[in-house]
């Protein structure tokens, strides 16, 4: 358990570093561990919310969420979260589509982050709440945000400036994993949220404290390109091994 938490704050520090929540990460680490397939986006989700909630409230604050394209966006993914989470599935393509996602996330990272905020966006733009219905719909199925694959839409796509875009991700991470969580309660009943409970409550801790450090700190001193590199590979790692 303590290797489970120490990888879980590590996760934490990295993704809040890169404006991420880390769930399909958490996901593939659970999965690793042993533990029953079937609460580990429960306890994702969970870990996604207490990562992202600290960063989508700063950026709020600082007045940098472009709030009518968010909520364009997560309106669009939220109700497929939910659907979602509702979705019932067989651990054997539950495990394939997380390590596909992981192995997706981590060639994400790898995409460069436009730096300059000049420039409008491009004619595909507009169709960018699109994209958040299969994004939203995977992130209540596995336990996942959706941001770390909608972000790179954005930036190609010239969507905001790239600070809007970050808070606009974050926004996405949070609500969906929200409606995605409601959806995996209804689904397992409360013998699955007792059993999540039991053993989440020092992966939460952890991913806190994590997430606090990544956001408030990893930024100022450590090189953003390195930390997203890291990510990548620890990412990649995980999910290949899972396919393994």
């Amino acid at each position: 358990m303590i290797w489970l938490v120490a990888a879980f704050f590590v996760t934490a520090l990295l993704y809040a570093s890169v404006g991420f929540g880390g769930g399909s990460t958490y996901s593939a680490l659970l999965a690793l561990s042993g533990v029953d397939y079937r609460i580990l986006p429960l306890l994702a989700l969970a870990c996604n919310i207490v990562v992202v909630a600290g960063s989508t409230l700063r950026f709020a604050r600082a007045g940098i969420t472009p709030w009518r394209g968010a909520i364009a966006l997560t309106a669009v993914g939220a109700p497929a979260a939910l659907l979602g989470g509702l979705t019932p599935i067989g651990e054997s393509r539950f495990l394939m589509i997380l390590g596909a996602s992981l192995v997706l996330t981590g060639l994400t990272l790898f995409i460069p982050v436009r730096q300059s905020e000049e420039g409008g966006p491009s004619p595909s733009a507009k169709w960018m709440p699109l994209a958040a219905a299969p994004l939203g719909y995977l992130a209540g199925l596995v336990g996942i945000g959706g941001g770390i694959f909608l972000a790179p839409l954005l930036h190609l796509t010239r969507w905001n400036s790239p600070r809007a875009i970050a808070a606009t991700a974050s926004v996405f991470i949070l609500v969906n994993s929200l409606f995605g969580l409601v959806g995996q309660i209804l689904k397992g009943g409360t013998g699955r949220l007792s059993a999540a409970i039991d053993l989440g409550l020092p992966l939460l801790v952890a991913v806190a404290i994590g997430g606090q450090i990544g956001s408030l700190i990893a930024l100022h001193y450590l090189p953003q390109r390195g930390i997203r590199w890291l990510t990548a590979a620890l990412t990649l790692w995980v999910g290949l091994r899972l396919l393994i």
